[in-house]
């Protein structure tokens, strides 16, 4: 898999001392898995529901507040694999893990999945963060995602070895180790084709995985000189990128203006980073 993390963040603030009720659930569980007493608030610049791993962000950031709070240090994979047992384990939400290992490393990621996560950090130059930057679109399209039931779809049409989702996710694998040398060579260019293969691919898995919207919202890309493009997250809704040619930025962001809003973006750097004893991914 290939995970690219954006500079959007979710903060938490410990205080020692009594625990009261929290009303966030992901925050009573974290609370009750480690063991801490005390109070806890947390902030988030995701929109709700965006695909773009917001809840995942929130679980490494207090995992690695809740850790600090006790005197420990652990690794990047140890928060990402502790914040995402907090969702599945405590609160019975079916995800993958791409979304919490971004969030505890930052940056571009190349991740294989099997006995154990091998990470690979993607060394980004400086002009080829600057051209992902400049010819990448992040749309918010407002409508709410369906993550879980469409994972759960997924994967159980992958357990039942269901030709087309098995054939789909077999060359999303592919597509992704190529997505890994574009980022690594800084080309933005070849990048968008594979995207726009691997949103093709991810359309097959679910028939809920695209909306009316998007698709409308695609056509208008596309019409305006998109690329490549593809909904972000388990999709559902939520957020939608697209890769233009630097030239056609301008015009692809304007046609889909109708079908969602225009999120700031930047490539984030670094992972989660804590200071006295908070925590911000």
């Amino acid at each position: 898999m290939c995970n690219l993390a954006i500079e959007r963040r979710s903060r938490v603030t410990l205080q020692a001392g009594r625990s009261e009720p929290h009303h966030i659930p992901l925050v009573a569980a974290a609370l009750r898995r480690a063991g801490y007493a005390g109070k806890v608030r947390i902030d988030s610049d995701f929109p709700i529901g965006a695909g773009l791993g917001g809840s995942s962000s929130a679980g490494v950031a207090l995992a690695a507040a809740l850790a600090a709070a006790q005197g420990h240090a652990p690794t990047p994979a140890w928060l990402a694999e502790w914040s995402r047992a907090l969702e599945v384990d405590e609160l019975g939400i079916a995800g993958g893990r791409q979304d919490h290992y971004a969030a505890a490393y930052g940056g571009a990621l190349g991740l294989t999945f099997g006995d154990t996560v091998a990470v690979e950090q993607i060394p980004l130059s400086a002009a080829g963060r600057r051209a992902l930057e400049s010819r990448m679109t992040l749309v918010y399209t407002g409508e709410s995602r369906i993550s879980g039931e469409t994972i759960t779809a997924v994967l159980d049409a992958y357990r039942d070895r269901t030709p087309r989702v098995v054939d789909a996710l077999d060359r999303m694998a592919v597509l992704a180790r190529a997505m890994r040398s574009a980022l690594h060579a800084g080309d933005v260019t070849t990048l968008a084709a594979l995207v726009d293969e691997h949103w093709m691919h991810q359309r097959a898995l679910h028939p809920r995985i695209t909306t009316a919207r998007i698709d409308a919202l695609d056509r208008a890309a596309r019409a305006a000189g998109a690329q490549g493009l593809k909904a972000l997250g388990a999709s559902g809704g939520g957020c939608v990128m697209i890769i233009s040619d630097l030239a056609d930025v301008a015009r692809v962001a304007e046609s889909v203006m109708p079908f969602g809003e225009i999120l700031p973006w930047r490539v984030a750097t670094t992972g989660v980073e804590v200071s006295r004893l908070s925590s911000d991914t």
